[in-house]
């Protein structure tokens, strides 16, 4: 591992050693600029590519020379004068009014534009305002600030060095530091062995429509109109998303903009998102859409269809609600929906405590004792006793789902097909639950991988003394229940388990040594992903208490007293 400290171009190693990987496995997606750039990069003096990424890796575009100070690099001036002939950068660039504003100081604004006492104490945004009208052309930074003794860089290439970052990580929201954080021991990944072949882009297309695709993504987070943003995604080349990958990534920017115009109760508009998206969840939607437009026959139809054959447990669930409504206002006979056993319930009526405080502390300092202790747990514990057992299969040699050595999981964690593609895997995982093997199996992934970044194991959160005990009062049987059902749907499944967990490892009963609790205060209710593990639990006969919690008489009538 490099120490950063003792490497004083440690970041232009890793910007070489990106160079060379997409060189080595992306040549035939490159096109001519980036082949140049490639090729011409390692030929330049030391300190005139240790600028150069200096500024790639800093956000903007223009730089002040007397801002690119490195020790390492020594006079920014002297080692630009290498790479203004090869065009990647600019001296003294023509700027527009708003750059010069964010280059510039206030003393320095007041300076350069000459301002009168008056405007030298407004604010830059009232003082860019006043002077838009008189000087509204871009020039180069020298005629703005005549008496200016810095020097202003412009990168011309950012574009193409986002290009090939995003080639090597297969996403742009990793940047260069993750080998800084990697080197310097704070993030550690697993190591999978994967071929030369192995890349998140197949074609010069996938690349071009990824960066088509963010830049509607970008537009939809900045909250430009959803209709402008939905008719840019339509506009994208048809049948250009032949991968899977970048398929779902259209189709999760469809259901934003659905959701936004549902907001906006556009029915129509988002209705017709919804029709046209796959992404899990859009049926559901539709049929909420069109009740809401009052296009009951419709929805109705629709919600026939679906309930022929749901594609998850979150829509069965929205169906079996939406159903009877949707009946009664068509005049239908009415259905009874079929309802899931309640679970136990535990009704606490405890005093408010005092300072800093939430329900579920309240509730577990009142039933924790140290024959059955309790413990806050929410989704990091069957995540990790998961992401623990399964770790070979989670990250399994799969083609395409790594392609760079700073994956935190699998690129395909939650597609459709992520479990049968490693069906294999996780059989013989789940396996070891069968034959006992399953404590040993969990305690080395723990020791061996510990520290290592993973989608599911939580080890700055949970202990080995929990996991432990966890696995000496949960059956076996029930760790298969959970397991099972996070690879039906990951996405979905991985959340909605208890708030606590109680441990009863005296207890002969091998099904009664622990008991989740779910906890509820006040006004609180169950949500939609928390009812779907509380029926699973039920059916499969596993332990799991509702509490409802409510202070006590005295503190509600304080509480009364004090709001009068």
């Amino acid at each position: 591992m490099i120490r950063v400290l003792e490497n004083e171009f440690y970041y232009l190693d890793n910007f070489q050693r990106v160079l060379d990987w997409i060189a080595e496995r992306y040549a035939d997606l490159l096109d001519s600029d980036e082949h140049d750039f490639i090729a011409r990069f390692p030929a330049l003096p030391q300190a005139a590519r240790a600028l150069f990424v200096r500024m790639v890796m800093r956000k903007g575009h223009l730089f002040r020379a007397s801002k690119l100070s490195y020790a390492e690099i020594g006079c920014p001036l002297e080692a630009a004068q290498a790479l203004l002939p090869t065009g990647w950068i600019a001296l003294d660039p023509v700027v527009s009014l708003d750059e010069v504003f964010d280059l510039l100081s206030k003393p320095e604004i007041a300076q350069a534009f000459a301002l009168p006492p008056q405007q030298r104490q407004a604010r830059k945004s009232e003082q860019l305002e006043a002077l838009r009208a008189d000087c509204g052309e871009d020039r180069a930074f020298s005629n703005w600030f005549a008496g200016c003794q810095d020097t202003v860089f412009a990168i011309l290439l950012k574009p193409l060095c986002d290009r090939l970052r995003l080639l090597f990580f297969g996403n742009l929201s990793q940047d260069w530091t993750e080998f800084v954080l990697s080197d310097l021991g704070l993030f550690r990944y697993e190591q999978v062995e994967f071929s030369p072949a192995s890349r998140g882009f197949r074609s010069r297309a996938d690349i071009d429509h990824y960066l088509l695709l963010h830049a509607c993504k970008e537009r939809y987070y900045a909250e430009e109109p959803a209709l402008e943003v939905l008719q840019a995604v339509r506009a994208l080349p048809p049948h250009a998303f032949d991968n899977d990958w970048l398929d779902s990534r259209r189709e999760r920017l469809l259901f934003q903009l659905g959701q936004q115009l549902e907001k906006e109760k556009d029915w129509e508009q988002a209705h017709g998102v919804y029709a046209e998206c796959r992404f899990p969840g859009a049926r559901s939607r539709a049929i909420r859409v069109l009740e809401k437009h009052e296009k009951f026959d419709q929805a109705y139809a629709l919600f026939e269809i679906a309930s022929a054959a749901p594609e998850n447990e979150a829509e069965r669930q929205h169906l079996l609600r939406i159903g009877p409504r949707l009946a009664r206002k068509l005049g239908h006979p009415a259905t009874r929906s079929r309802r899931a056993p309640p679970p136990s319930r535990l009704d606490l009526n405890l005093p408010r405590p005092g300072g800093d405080w939430r329900v579920e502390g309240v509730v577990l300092a009142h039933l924790h004792t140290e024959e059955a202790p309790v413990f806050y747990v929410e989704n990091t514990l069957a995540n990790t006793l998961f992401g623990l057992l399964c770790w070979p299969a989670i990250f399994a040699a799969i083609p395409g789902a790594f392609f760079h050595p700073f994956h935190r999981g699998p690129a395909d964690l939650y597609s459709a097909d992520f479990q049968r593609r490693r069906k294999a895997e996780f059989d013989a995982c789940l396996a070891r639950l069968d034959d006992g093997s399953y404590r040993a199996a969990i305690r080395a992934t723990w020791e061996q991988k510990a520290g290592l970044q993973s989608p599911f194991v939580s080890w700055d959160y949970l202990g080995w003394d929990l996991i432990a005990l966890a696995l000496a009062c949960i059956p076996a049987a029930h760790l298969k229940l959970w397991c099972e059902r996070i690879l039906q749907d990951v996405r979905d499944n991985r959340t909605g388990f208890p708030d606590l967990i109680q441990f009863r490892p005296a207890e002969s009963d091998p099904n009664r040594r622990y008991d989740m609790i779910e906890v509820k205060g006040p006004g609180d209710r169950l949500q939609d992903n928390q009812l779907r593990w509380i029926e699973y639990c039920a059916a499969h006969g596993m332990p799991l208490t509702v509490c409802y919690l409510q202070w006590a008489q005295q503190d509600i009538l304080d509480t009364q007293l004090d709001a009068a």
